[in-house]
């Protein structure tokens, strides 16, 4: 059973209480999670937030806001990161051998709302550079993990890309954050 000290606990057994702890929401089978709720909970962690880049078949840049990037290894060095199935740029990164995850500083808020958004020309703003296979790596990033495609995986309405990082860059500068459906700075250190 799982337990928990704040918040709403969701369960995974069918003969777990109804509620298992004293918050004021009753708890929801799996199969009766909305997407909603789950999409709501999850924005409760906190994560930075990323522009993820390949060029198409056609060699054209392509790129997206993501917070979906996560570490996987470090040996050997891998990292993951996950693309809904219906986006306008899943059948430009399928083919993809390569991509490079741009960890965005506090500074380029706008980028990312840019990279978010049904854009003509997204690279039109930033400097950026070809990276391994022709990636484009945007500077002024916080880190930049240029990677070749190790695998990809189903995971539900999502790809799992999983990208063996072959150069890495990084800059101690303070990382856009993404929490709660806003951005945010980081605080201080506790």
């Amino acid at each position: 059973m799982l337990c928990a000290s704040i918040g709403t606990v969701w369960g995974a057994r069918s003969d777990a209480p109804e509620l298992l702890t004293g918050s004021d929401r009753a708890m929801t089978a799996p199969a009766t999670i909305k997407p909603q709720a789950l999409r709501s909970a999850l924005g409760r962690f906190a994560t930075g937030v990323t522009i993820i880049t390949c060029v198409d078949a056609d060699g054209q840049r392509v790129g997206l806001t993501a917070n979906s990037f996560n570490a996987l290894s470090l040996d050997p060095p891998l990292v993951l990161w996950s693309l809904r199935v219906g986006s306008p740029v899943f059948e430009a990164f399928e083919p993809a051998t390569h991509f490079a995850v741009n960890v965005l500083a506090a500074s380029q808020v706008e980028l990312s709302r840019r990279f978010a958004a049904p854009v003509d020309d997204r690279f039109a703003e930033g400097h950026w550079s070809a990276g391994l296979g022709g990636a484009p790596v945007l500077a002024g990033c916080t880190a930049v993990f240029e990677c070749r495609t190790h695998a990809r995986l189903d995971g539900g309405d999502h790809r799992l890309y999983i990208g063996e990082v072959l150069r890495l860059a990084e800059q101690d500068i303070a990382p856009l954050l993404f929490h709660g459906g806003h951005y945010r700075m980081l605080g201080e250190i506790l």
